[in-house]
């Protein structure tokens, strides 16, 4: 598997994971969803919005690379998220939102090659400060970031009552 098939591959990971992280969420009262479990983001919708916020951030970075500019220009649309939190969303915008990044990420990670990966991308992070990394590394960063909260997000399913059920990868590796 080239790295571009990884990426597919986490793109559809994400995706699937998102769909059954929404939906047991959704199984949730808003007050059971929005109530502060002391996570970094406080709630489980805390937790949701940082990821959407943080996807949409880095979306936008990558949409502003010349070679990806076309297929991320919905992305490069949304407004830019005030902070690392996010804009306050009611949860069926977020769920919404939420598919909608994770199809523009299918769409995109679709249309990568491997030269896109070896490509730099200059950015700047939420404070201004001037960042340039290599394409691969920074999707790396970016499923990393959306694996991590997600992990997160689960814990505080269970704390709710609710279980995801099965998360690993490995249910989306095919035989080799």
């Amino acid at each position: 598997m080239n790295r571009t098939e990884q990426f597919r591959l986490l793109a559809k990971y994400n995706e699937w994971m998102n769909l059954k992280l929404y939906e047991a969420a959704a199984s949730l009262p808003t007050e059971a969803r929005k109530a502060d479990r002391g996570a970094f983001f406080g709630s489980l919708h805390g937790t949701l919005q940082h990821i959407v916020a943080a996807d949409t951030i880095w979306l936008r970075r990558f949409g502003s690379h010349a070679r990806f500019a076309d297929v991320l220009a919905e992305c490069t649309a949304l407004p830019q998220p005030p902070s690392l939190q996010g804009e306050e969303m009611v949860f069926e915008a977020l769920r919404d939102r939420r598919i909608f990044l994770d199809r523009q990420i299918l769409q995109w990670t679709d249309a990568l090659s491997e030269d896109d990966l070896d490509q730099t991308l200059q950015y700047r992070s939420m404070n201004g400060a001037p960042g340039s990394r290599p394409v691969d590394g920074l999707l790396l960063h970016f499923f990393n970031h959306q694996t991590h909260h997600r992990g997160q997000a689960t814990t505080l399913l269970s704390q709710a009552g609710t279980d995801v059920g099965a998360t690993d990868l490995l249910i989306l590796v095919a035989d080799i």
